[in-house]
């Protein structure tokens, strides 16, 4: 074998890999870099002389290719941990911590956009190579997409089975996008009270929500997962993160400062990751509105009702035989996080609505469409129609006419827990009108079938907050003389967004 020519048949590429060959091999040559091949790739003096070679000489050989690592099903996963989020002195919005390292993240990159994959794949190998015993977990058509670009094993779970499993599994979810990429990211628990806290980069059209830019993942991501992580100051290294750290009255009264069970955070013990318990993410929790559909008896009919991560070409609408909830039933309320629309959609007429509160008949509405929004969402669709523009901590809901024919018809803002009914008219010219929730066609209500919305109540139990979607914030720059909590966080991003992005007041000719 040492006599074997193998000049020209192979090649080896810039990670040191030895290709396939260039040009076709006949005959007794064939045979002997077969056997050639056998030998190299079960052999370790014979890659370590072919690197020599290579380097000397130019010289090239045969290897085996890296194996194609597997994409598993999540539901194979532990199932997902509960954050707690605590009220702070200093600011209106919540503070995170985490009971134990979270283990299970969903990576949600915006759709139809390589060049979001890229840096999706980018942040993933971060997060593996930093953050041992991580789980990473891809929507179905991504994870096609990017698992020969990893050498460890990512999850994903079919788009009908997506709403029941990752309510279970997930701890953590990441956007990478715009609005819309967040918008999807809640639809996936729109079936469900809790969603998983969001943290998001803004690499979209927009980005009036996402919060970060992604130039910041390794600092985003180490906040939010070592966030109220309460580790002794002895046990870490850099400076930086020991003034981080409360004293030890303030340890010894914070209500979450038990220390985690023996080796939770062995992996990031002592190499300067660990923030402390006054060093925390801030989450804003995003009210949602409760959305159900009744028939003309009064039937529930949410499971008629289609999540946007079952939406693909080849599917159709969810019927009684596909239930959004893994025990088989209907949900009573499904969740939009910014608004709920009924409009003409194709039909010439103008759609007429009867809108009722808490049971009192309101107004007939003549106009293209209703909206039924979020302070979240009064900054989208509601903005254009000539809505109002609520501060996200504000608890309220919006009704506003899309093109009312009526000029009297303004907006309104109720408070959070009105009950509102949207009922089509007999007199509507239209049998029947599309439903929309966040941007999404779900269903058509024909005359006699309901449309009842009310804000999601958020409750407080010895866990913490429930309800909402938990959006990670970035915290303001600007730091406390107490060296803790920043100062003036709580309208930073959203002033920030209306100046910058929606350009608030601007004068004309600027």
């Amino acid at each position: 074998m040492s006599g074997l020519p193998i000049r020209s048949c192979s090649k080896l590429d810039a990670a040191g890999r030895i290709l396939r060959p260039t040009r076709a091999l006949t005959g007794h040559h064939r045979t002997r870099v077969t056997a050639f091949r056998a030998v190299l790739t079960t052999q370790p003096q014979w890659i370590a002389r072919a690197e020599r070679e290579r380097k000397q000489g130019g010289f090239r050989f045969f290897s085996a290719s890296a194996p194609r690592k597997t994409i598993f099903d999540v539901s194979t996963l532990p199932e997902s941990l509960v954050p707690h989020y605590q009220q702070t002195k200093a600011s209106s919005l919540l503070s995170l911590h985490w009971p134990r390292p979270p283990r299970n993240i969903l990576l949600m990159p915006k759709l139809h956009a390589p060049h979001v994959i890229v840096s999706a794949v980018e942040f993933a190998k971060h997060i593996h190579n930093n953050y041992p015993g991580l789980n990473l977990v891809f929507e179905q058509h991504v994870a096609k997409q990017v698992h020969e670009s990893f050498s460890f094993p990512i999850y994903t779970t079919p788009p009908r089975d997506a709403p029941a499993q990752l309510a279970k599994k997930i701890d953590l979810v990441t956007t990478m996008g715009g609005d819309g990429t967040i918008l999807r990211a809640a639809s996936l628990f729109s079936a469900h009270n809790t969603v998983p806290p969001i943290l998001s980069f803004s690499m979209g059209t927009l980005g009036f929500l996402g919060e970060w830019k992604f130039e910041e993942y390794k600092r985003a991501f180490r906040e939010c997962y070592m966030s109220g992580c309460s580790v002794t100051t002895e046990d870490l290294v850099a400076p930086h993160t020991r003034s981080a750290v409360v004293n030890t009255e303030e340890r010894d009264h914070h209500p979450l400062s038990e220390p985690p069970p023996p080796g939770e955070w062995e992996s990031v013990q002592g190499n300067g990751k660990c923030m402390g318990l006054s060093r925390t993410s801030k989450i804003l929790l995003r009210n949602r509105l409760r959305v159900g559909i009744y028939d003309e008896d009064g039937r529930n009919i949410n499971n008629c009702l289609l999540p946007t991560s079952t939406e693909e070409p080849n599917m159709g609408v969810a019927g009684p035989d596909r239930p959004l909830l893994e025990n088989g039933q209907t949900p009573a309320y499904l969740h939009a996080i910014n608004e709920i629309s009924v409009d003409r959609g194709p039909h010439p007429h103008l759609a007429i609505l009867n809108i009722y509160i808490n049971g009192h008949f309101l107004t007939e509405a003549v106009a293209d469409g209703i909206l039924i929004s979020t302070p979240t969402g009064s900054t989208a669709y509601s903005l254009s129609a000539g809505g109002s523009i609520v501060h996200p901590l504000v608890k309220s809901l919006l009704i506003t006419p899309i093109s009312p024919r009526s000029l009297s018809f303004r907006p309104l803002v109720l408070p959070l827990h009105t009950k509102v009914v949207l009922k089509l008219s007999p007199k509507n010219r239209g049998r029947e009108l599309p439903v929309s929730i966040d941007g999404k066609r779900r269903v058509g209500v024909k005359i006699g079938m309901e449309v009842r919305v009310e804000g999601e109540r958020l409750s407080r139990t010895a866990d913490g907050w429930r309800g909402g979607v938990p959006c990670v914030i970035r915290a303001s720059s600007s730091r406390s003389s107490r060296g803790g909590e920043p100062e003036g966080e709580d309208d930073d991003s959203w002033v920030g967004g209306l100046n910058s992005l929606l350009k608030f007041n601007y004068p004309f000719g600027q």
